[in-house]
């Protein structure tokens, strides 16, 4: 599934136009997104939580050259789905 396809789902919905459910669509995502830059969390009860977490600077090996690297700390999103989102997908 695509962006496009739940944006023509929001259409058969609320029967607006395209247009609006883009706007909607969109409107989700970037408050998820920046809800997430700010390391907060978005918990969607039954689907999961979206969290924007720190992983600590590492030392990384260049696998073409074998030389070691300073991998500087870094926000990188995090998902963990919720119960009913995982008995959904296993088919219970």
């Amino acid at each position: 599934m695509k962006k496009q396809d739940l944006i023509n789902i929001v259409v058969e919905i609320t029967g607006g136009t395209k247009v609006q459910a883009e706007q909607i669509v969109k409107a989700i995502f970037d408050a998820i997104t920046k809800e997430m830059a700010k390391g907060g969390t978005v918990d969607i009860a039954g689907f999961g939580k979206f969290e924007g977490v720190m992983r600590d600077a590492r030392t990384a090996r260049n696998p073409q050259t074998g030389e070691t690297v300073k991998v500087p700390a870094k926000r990188v999103p995090k998902f963990k789905a919720g119960k009913a989102l995982k008995d959904a997908v296993a088919g219970k």
